[in-house]
């Protein structure tokens, strides 16, 4: 994968340009998650063609964030397939969060930022829907 940014993100260098602040936010989420112990392995076994899941991710927040439409189909779904731990979404949630306040323009930042955090809640209570017999969420009953 192809995930190096700019030496500064697009918010610092001037004239600010939502859609290519987006696609470094991508960038720099990806790097930070590839770098972390938790997401660097779901992430490097789930995407094997990085540069299409980099525009499409990119199109889901430039709709998200700014209302381009570019971005149409069901976020939730590729993410039915994936096994991981529900303490995945903390480490998923910082990498994100840290790549929007890099990337964005304050205001759009927070934006971002409530947006994912709404997203990884619901996606904790579709993906971990009942509670294990060690008191944990799980995909199956317990």
């Amino acid at each position: 994968m192809n995930a190096d940014a700019p030496p500064e993100p697009p918010a610092a260098c001037g004239a600010f340009d939502p859609e290519a602040a987006v696609e470094w936010m991508v960038r720099a989420f990806y790097r930070n998650g590839l770098a972390d112990p938790v997401l660097g392995p779901i992430f490097r076994g789930a995407i094997h063609d990085w540069e299409p899941h980099i525009r499409q991710v990119t199109d889901f927040w430039s709709h998200s964030l700014y209302g381009t439409g570019r971005y149409r189909g069901n976020a939730f779904a590729p993410h039915m397939k994936l096994r991981f731990e529900p303490e995945a979404f903390e480490h998923w949630l910082a990498a994100f969060e840290a790549a929007a306040t890099e990337a964005l323009p304050l205001e759009d930042a927070r934006k971002a930022i409530a947006i994912a955090r709404h997203m990884a809640g619901s996606y904790r209570a579709g993906l971990f829907p009942f509670t294990g017999v060690d008191g944990r969420p799980a995909r199956r009953p317990g």
